[in-house]
């Protein structure tokens, strides 16, 4: 799910979904309780809304702020999604306030075979798989996922063909922004609501998907699993549990400098 939060665009890496999670959780917060009261709405009711207020904000991002820097250098564009993370996170502050709250969870927290796992944990993980297989399915099988694969691995010969590349971009950015709000939404009754605290999911995310190949869905998976698995036994076995975020930090300077297109990234290859 955290693939979001290094969405991949032109192909510049989108570092400020992590902003765009923990602000719409945080306005998830404030709507929930108005959106209950005005129409009777269940937990997964505000959810639905909360992912359909994303999406069109994730478009009308990429519409007014990225499509101006669209023929821009690529850090420049690595620039300007980091002013948005910054942006995004002080507009949460100063609207929220920087107190830790607790933030309600739609799954019961009871343990599981001897505290090993509890029923929200499970709960994260399904939603989580639910929205790999409905990715999967709709880059694979629709023609706007086709498409979208399309303009994003080569918009000169997508627009050839006919494809809209601009409004498949716009796209591509309004899923982004509503499956960071689904992860921000997951993991806040873990960490607890602070505009802050998409930071380290951010981090490990990053790291999981440079660790995977960034150009590879499947590999973001998977080097998160390794990402999550690798911090847990070294900040248990080999260093203190409060450096366990320098293990991502680790593994994102290994990678570039032994690796740089993942364990299942592809090497792209420009003529000259």
């Amino acid at each position: 799910m955290e693939k979001s939060s290094a969405a991949i665009v032109r192909p510049t890496v989108n570092v400020e979904r992590g902003g765009v999670s923990a602000t719409t959780t945080w306005r998830w917060l404030a709507a929930a309780v108005a959106i209950a009261i005005a129409l009777a709405l269940p937990f997964w009711g505000a959810f639905a809304i909360t992912l359909i207020v994303s999406f069109v904000g994730g478009m009308l991002i990429e519409r007014l702020v990225i499509r101006p820097v669209e023929n821009a250098p690529v850090l420049a564009a690595v620039v300007v999604t980091i002013g948005l993370l910054l942006i995004f996170n002080s507009v949460a502050g100063w609207i929220y306030s920087y107190t830790v709250q607790d933030f309600p969870s739609p799954f019961p927290d009871r343990t599981l075979f001897h505290a090993l796992i509890t029923t929200r944990d499970l709960g994260v993980i399904a939603v989580t798989l639910i929205m790999l297989v409905l990715l999967f399915l709709f880059f694979r099988f629709t023609s706007t996922g086709l498409a979208m694969r399309a303009a994003a691995q080569n918009p000169t010969s997508a627009r050839l063909c006919g494809i809209r590349v601009g409004h498949m971009l716009a796209i591509g950015w309004g899923l982004a922004a509503a499956i960071g709000a689904t992860a921000g939404i997951m993991v806040a009754p873990v960490l607890f609501l602070d505009p802050n605290m998409m930071g380290g999911v951010l981090l490990y995310a990053f790291a999981g998907a440079l660790l995977g190949g960034i150009t590879s869905p499947v590999g973001a998976v998977v080097g998160g699993l390794i990402v999550g698995v690798t911090e847990n036994l070294v900040g248990t076995y080999l260093i203190a549990s409060q450096l366990k975020l320098t293990v991502a930090l680790a593994l994102i300077i290994l990678v570039l400098v032994f690796r740089p297109n993942g364990l299942f990234g592809t090497a792209i290859v420009r003529r000259v």
